[in-house]
């Protein structure tokens, strides 16, 4: 597969095809109205799906036909971009990626006439089937070894997918891990900032939209959660000792309960994340768990320091393929190994990266220790590593990036003063504003490492220095 193709094949979101001659096999058959149908192949029908569920890429259809059996199947697929009976089809790509705020690198197109040439033109990755027009053909990217209406579109679904896969395999050498969603992490790439919700929304859906609301607001790249089963994670033993909650005073158990999330939230915060266009998972705390994350596309699993050992929890996340994010707070060096030998058993490429922590809350300074992000840059090359922070201030988090974290992930509330265990050791609304924007701003501040004289300098210079380089004394100042 040309590499320069696999790379654009990485970046794409949507899927949009011609129909007769493409999904269809171009025959002509009537119903008995007398009205227009289409055959379709069943292999392309599968195509569709496996795009959604193992690419997160959409399919949309383009076309010059106004057949109902096209509705219909579409409909059955699930296509909701359906554009019938198009006598422009790049004025309808132009208002299709306009409306769903793409690029046109990120939408590939599958054609076989000369009215697709226009389309072809302008997107990332463009292709057709086997009999296609010649000049078709001399033209696409991508020319699928079958025939129209006989597998063409899945042929294609399945090049883009494998492309996508090998991207989230990516060799650790790498040093950087991609997301499903296409955003990376990792070296040579902007700090991927985690406002970390957890159990801050004390187990309502309202405070949970809020905070999601402010980490849009300032910013951050993604929010977190947890998600517990908590029959699993709580000791037997604590399960009836009493505590005074906002609910009353009622048992350990209970209260767990009242404060986990399940599927009517978590559907409710996958919908809400997608329409505010920020990336949101969770850290899972036993396999029950996951097994219920499943159900949504998250862009990667974080697993918590308290279970960097526990095997059979890592075990069923790599079963899922998505990228993994461990935090090594409360570890020793041996044990940190123990799970990346684990790891890297299972498959040595497997898409990872490493954050830094201190398991204390709030954490004073002195037990930061923010030298471990380079030793752990040192000891694992090519794995992003970031830092995952439980101090009260901002600036050690801002010093986190300047020491070489890729990523990093600080606790969020509304209220440091709300009631719950990690709300004291939480950043407030204005504090991440705060420090999403010192990141950016130390980010721009690194610069190039190039030494340069700047437009900015020449006033000084000219009116400070006695001995100015010749090539500067003629340089207008700006």
């Amino acid at each position: 597969m040309n590499e320069i193709l696999k790379q654009k094949a990485t970046l794409i979101q949507l899927l949009l095809t011609d129909c007769d001659g493409v999904l269809t096999d171009a025959g002509v058959y009537y119903g008995e109205q007398g009205e227009h149908l289409k055959k379709f192949s069943l292999r392309d029908g599968m195509g569709v799906e496996r795009l959604r569920k193992y690419a997160g890429i959409q399919t949309g259809i383009i076309t010059g036909e106004r057949s109902p059996s096209v509705a219909m199947r579409a409909e059955k697929l699930q296509i909701t971009e359906l554009h019938l009976g198009v006598k422009n089809k790049a004025a309808a790509f132009t208002e299709i990626i306009n409306r769903l705020g793409l690029q046109p690198h990120e939408v590939a197109y599958i054609g076989d006439d000369y009215n697709d040439l226009d389309i072809m033109q302008m997107v990332g990755i463009s292709a057709c089937p086997a009999d296609a027009l010649p000049q078709v053909k001399k033209m696409v990217d991508f020319v699928c070894e079958l025939p129209g209406g006989a597998g063409c579109f899945r042929e294609l679904a399945e090049w883009i997918i494998e492309a996508k896969n090998e991207a989230l395999m990516s060799p650790l050498g790498q040093g950087y891990i991609t997301l499903s969603n296409g955003r990376k992490i990792g070296k040579e790439q902007p700090a991927y900032i985690i406002a970390e919700i957890g159990i801050n929304h004390n187990g309502s859906l309202e405070i949970a939209k809020k905070l999601i609301d402010e980490a849009v607001a300032a910013k951050a790249d993604a929010v977190k959660f947890q998600k517990r089963t908590p029959e699993i994670c709580v000791p037997k033993d604590q399960w009836d000792i009493m505590r005074d909650t906002p609910w009353g005073r009622i048992s350990y158990i209970e209260y767990k309960r009242k404060t986990e999330f399940g599927i009517v939230e978590y559907a409710a915060i996958d919908q809400y994340c997608k329409k505010l266009g920020i990336d949101w998972f969770v850290s899972p705390w036993d396999t029950n768990a996951v097994d219920f994350m499943e159900q949504f596309d998250t862009v990667i699993y974080k697993l918590a320091s308290a279970s960097l050992t526990d095997f059979a929890l890592i075990q069923r996340i790599l079963e899922t393929g998505k990228p993994l994010m461990l935090s090594t707070g409360m570890s020793t060096i041996a044990e940190i190994e123990r799970t990346m030998v684990y790891i890297r058993d299972y498959d040595e490429n497997y898409p990872l990266c490493i954050a830094h922590s201190t398991s204390a809350y709030p954490c004073p300074p002195q037990e930061l220790n923010l030298k471990m992000i380079q030793t752990l840059g040192a000891k694992y090359p090519g794995i992003p590593v970031g830092y995952s922070g439980h101090e009260t201030g901002l600036a050690t988090t801002v010093a986190a990036v300047a020491m070489g974290a890729t990523f990093v992930e600080r606790h969020f509330t509304l209220d440091r003063a709300m009631w719950g265990s990690d709300h004291a050791a939480s950043v407030e609304p204005q504090g991440l504003q705060r420090l999403v924007r010192d990141i950016r701003d130390a980010e721009t501040a690194a610069g190039d490492g190039i030494k340069k004289v700047y437009d900015s300098e020449l006033a000084p210079m000219k009116r400070l220095r006695v001995n100015i380089s010749d090539e500067y004394k003629e340089k207008p100042v700006m």
